[in-house]
């Protein structure tokens, strides 16, 4: 019967063009006997895009274009005081990628962004589904919780987070010995490299989390109820609810979030430089931290130069990587669907 019902509205559904878009009226306004756009109409979109093409050349395009310049010339202090140009070629990559601090800090990123970016993204997702089960007053205050941590500057972040952490009058500190833990009194959360990577940390991760629960709170909000229901009646749990409907639900949102943070946190530079500059002993230095203290710190402007070009390699390899990954499994689902 319902077959019977539905082979009639079909017959009676009025005549459309591709998918339900009526037909095309031929001959409209700015378009040619064939129906074609007019030249004009086809230019349009193209001068739209015309201003912020140039604004990116000019403030985008141009500094990198120096910065390609400068990374094959021994650029030192000599050189810029005297308006000297000292062509070296691959001179500056040469010394670069076969020096073993180059490869120790490119490592010691990579390391660093995948732990953070974890951290960041199970976190905020975590919040995130809290907010959507959160009553409404509760949920409005830890949402303008969330939103003055992701406003606050990023130096003003990490000048409170060197307070709490300070070896003689930080709260961390304080509260350590209140505790029982009195060896922590005085510790020195800088002094060493794991100490100093985890404050780094937590600052980032801090940073990061309003980004990731808001919009996953905001994205949760798209999916049907019903599938939820659905998903209950059938006796799933929690977990199973998370990984049948919701992850599937916002994949996309999954994948482009993970994409963000790769690039904030594998860019990082004022939480690192500010906490500790890279030390001690340069043993917390990422590729930002390294090009800005060979280059601005040392000097060697062409060295670099060449370092943060080589930043941008090491950064869109890892893109491509991530993205070869999630093209790959979209392809599976897709054969096996």
């Amino acid at each position: 019967m319902a077959v019977q019902l539905d082979d009639a509205a079909d017959k009676a559904a009025p005549r459309t063009g591709k998918g339900d878009a009526p037909p095309a009226r031929r001959g409209g306004r700015g378009a040619g006997s064939s129906g074609t756009p007019s030249a004009p109409a086809r230019r349009t979109p193209y001068l739209l895009l015309l201003p912020a093409l140039l604004a990116t050349a000019v403030f985008l395009g141009w500094p990198m274009v120096r910065n390609l310049l400068l990374s094959f010339q021994n650029l030192n202090m000599k050189e810029l005081i005297q308006h000297l140009t000292d062509w070296r070629g691959t001179g500056n990559y040469q010394e670069i990628l076969g020096s073993e601090q180059f490869w120790r800090v490119t490592s010691r990123t990579v390391v660093f962004t995948a732990v953070n970016v974890v951290l960041i993204m199970v976190l905020g997702v975590l919040i995130g589904l809290l907010l959507a089960r959160l009553g409404t007053t509760v949920r409005l205050v830890l949402s303008a919780a969330l939103v003055l941590a992701w406003a606050m500057p990023v130096i003003a972040a990490t000048t409170v987070f060197q307070w709490l952490f300070d070896s003689r009058y930080g709260v961390v500190n304080w509260v350590l010995d209140r505790l029982g833990r009195h060896s922590m009194a005085h510790y020195d959360w800088v002094g060493s490299q794991l100490s100093t990577f985890f404050v780094i940390t937590v600052l980032i991760v801090w940073q990061s989390l309003p980004f990731v629960a808001l919009n996953l709170y905001a994205a949760t909000t798209t999916i049907p109820k019903e599938l939820y229901e659905a998903a209950r009646m059938d006796g799933a749990g929690t977990w199973k609810v998370f990984t049948s409907v919701t992850f599937p639900f916002l994949k996309p949102f999954f994948l482009a979030t993970t994409f963000l943070e790769i690039i904030w946190v594998f860019k990082a530079f004022p939480q690192i430089f500010a906490i500790n500059q890279g030390g001690p002993d340069r043993l917390t230095e990422t590729l930002p931290i390294y090009a800005f203290t060979e280059g601005v710190g040392n000097l060697h402007f062409g060295m670099g130069a060449a370092i943060s070009l080589l930043t941008i390699v090491v950064l869109l390899a890892m893109t491509a990587y991530y993205l070869r990954l999630t093209f790959k499994q979209e392809q599976q689902e897709e054969n096996g669907l």
